[in-house]
């Protein structure tokens, strides 16, 4: 992976392939690897002639890890994507976000409207707006001594995927007590990109799609059939969606 300094927070990214650029921006106590290389996305975007970007945001991955909430505001991190664009001298760029990452990209979206293309919502859907719920049991979970001692089964299974990522549990407990901040209907109103917003059927934490769809103008919504939270993020219906997105945004 390649490094640069966002604002002296230095952040680490994947650049791979030629063609119109994408950025990828991954979910919460996940990394580029574990969100877009194992799942098959990044081969998949480079199989349909994509330049890949993926990077590893603040507190995850191989980029810096910080520990004060105040660090892990939406506007910092979009700005981290930002700053990323124009390290690499990219100008406009598709870009997709799942989950955590769903939410940054549409701030970045929000706030750096000459930068974005186009963009994808994965993972993420009314919750951005009404919140997921649960965070305090979440960070509860991160800063315990051990996953035994967790009071929450939604905590213990944000807990256990992050020790599967070998994540920074400080970290990520600064983050998601940033990550209750909200996105408002007004400001999503305002947004004037082509949009996607993709869903799995059986996903309990992201919110409804089509809802979501509903609140960004000409936004499509995408249903990923049968597929959980976790389970959406590689699916060939999702695959086969964005690509067809892709192709037909102006």
């Amino acid at each position: 992976m390649q490094h640069f300094s966002s604002d002296g927070v230095d952040i680490a990214y994947r650049d791979e392939g030629e063609g119109e650029p994408i950025l990828l921006i991954h979910g919460f106590a996940s990394n580029s690897a574990v969100n877009w290389r194992s799942t098959g996305w990044i081969d998949t975007l480079l199989g349909a002639g994509r330049r890949v970007v993926a990077m590893d945001v603040r507190g995850h991955g191989a980029s810096e890890k910080l520990r004060d909430s105040a660090d892990y505001a939406l506007p910092l991190m979009a700005g981290d994507a930002a700053n990323l664009i124009d390290h690499l001298g990219l100008g406009r760029v598709d870009v997709m976000g799942y989950s955590m990452g769903g939410r940054i990209a549409t701030v970045l979206a929000l706030e750096h409207p000459e930068k974005v293309r186009a963009l994808v919502i994965g993972g993420m859907g009314l919750a951005m707006v009404e919140g997921i719920g649960g965070e305090e049991k979440i960070v509860q979970a991160l800063e315990a001594d051990s996953i035994d001692d967790a009071t929450s089964e939604v905590g213990r299974g944000y807990r256990k995927f992050a020790e599967l990522t070998r994540s920074d549990l400080p970290a990520l407990a600064a983050c998601m007590t940033a990550q209750r901040a909200l996105i408002s209907k007004e400001r999503l109103a305002g947004l004037n990109v082509p949009t996607l917003v993709a869903i799995g059927t059986k996903d309990a934490v992201a919110g409804s799609a089509q809802g979501l769809a509903a609140l960004i103008p000409g936004a499509e919504y995408l249903d990923i059939p049968g597929r959980d939270h976790m389970l959406a993020t590689g699916d060939k219906v999702f695959k086969a969606g964005v690509l067809d997105f892709l192709a037909r945004r102006p």
